[in-house]
């Protein structure tokens, strides 16, 4: 999709800190971190929100998940705990249009979420 951000940031249009990459995951920074660990990871086919997903994306979304347990435990967060939360449409606080998993960690999460 073209003007997507997370597409952009994928396709190398847009700077962003990358921390993985494979063909079907890409994960980096946010720039506005919630944690002072805070990774988005996202599939780098687009999938506008986990409402649009269907059973065909249920190995890619397992991937997500994956992945972002990996980056936090590879950070040093396997004891004390990490979070991983993907919101899907706008009140849920989805601000960009284009499936992502946020990992946090680093501080106490408090529960539950704003």
């Amino acid at each position: 999709m073209s003007d997507c951000l997370f597409c952009k940031i994928r396709d190398g249009q847009i700077p962003a800190t990358i921390t993985y990459r494979d063909q079907d995951v890409l994960a980096f920074k946010d720039i506005g971190p919630k944690a002072p660990f805070h990774e988005l990871v996202i599939p780098t086919q687009h999938i506008a929100s986990l409402a649009e997903a269907t059973s065909d994306h249920a190995a890619l979304l397992g991937r997500l998940m994956l992945v972002g347990s990996n980056l936090a435990c590879s950070a040093g967060y396997r004891e004390r705990g990490f979070r991983v939360v993907m919101n899907a449409g706008p009140d849920a606080g989805q601000s960009v249009a284009h499936v992502h998993l946020h990992v946090l960690a680093g501080r106490s999460l408090d529960w539950p979420p704003g």
